[in-house]
């Protein structure tokens, strides 16, 4: 009979350690430390309580991820509010910006709008772009978080040639009407894979935002 076999036998007949009681209390095991035997019943609480403390890490992660997204979800709660406070597109993107940068300390921010210009055609933000870019921005299902910036959109971060790591959201009600682009310089705060559903709502949320501003039709 090998090991297999006998963990078979004891997972089906459970009553075998109540007819044999004595004799799991002269079973001694390694500890799985090292150094000396110990019995078996003290074997399973060392194991009880190695799982225990993974339990009580796992808990401390999950509260800790519950009470950051708390954060976050109160701050685009705010950004929400004041945005569409904002009266006109120039200040509906400074509140914009301004969020990004204070409340979610993205280091570089800048978009760009196209279709009908509006009156305020002396923003930076309704500058000429590319129909390449138009055309990589209405292909995106969601926002594209890593390392590449596609086409003309890295020049919009004037003096900062270091940037390594992108997140690129489109606008759009119908059709996509402009781009949001965030850059870092640390690799890790935009990589491909990491989770969107914020990144997902600040896109739609600066959608509706901008898109009142707009010419319609």
């Amino acid at each position: 009979m090998d090991a297999n076999a006998v963990a078979d036998y004891l997972q089906q007949h459970p009553e075998f350690f109540a007819e044999y009681a004595d004799l799991l209390a002269d079973i001694y095991v390694p500890h799985p430390h090292g150094g000396h035997a110990i019995p078996i019943a003290e074997r399973q609480i060392v194991t009880l309580r190695e799982k225990n403390g993974q339990l009580e890490t796992k808990l401390h992660e999950l509260i800790q991820f519950g009470s950051e997204n708390d954060s976050i979800s109160e701050k685009l709660h705010r950004s929400t509010l004041a945005l569409f406070s904002a009266a006109d597109l120039e200040t509906t993107l400074g509140v914009l910006y301004h969020s990004l940068k204070d409340d979610f300390h993205v280091p570089h921010v800048a978009l760009r709008l196209w279709g009908k210009v509006p009156e305020q055609s002396y923003l930076p933000e309704l500058a000429a772009t590319s129909q390449e870019l138009r055309d990589y921005a209405a292909t995106l299902d969601g926002p594209y978080c890593g390392a590449q910036a596609p086409f003309e959109s890295r020049d919009w971060f004037d003096g900062a040639p270091s940037l390594r790591s992108f997140a690129f959201l489109p606008l759009r009600t119908h059709p996509t009407f402009g781009l949001l682009a965030l850059g870092a310089d640390d690799p890790a705060r935009f990589y491909a894979g990491m989770g969107t559903m914020y990144l997902t709502r600040l896109s739609e949320v600066a959608s509706v935002a901008t898109a009142r501003f707009l010419p319609q039709g």
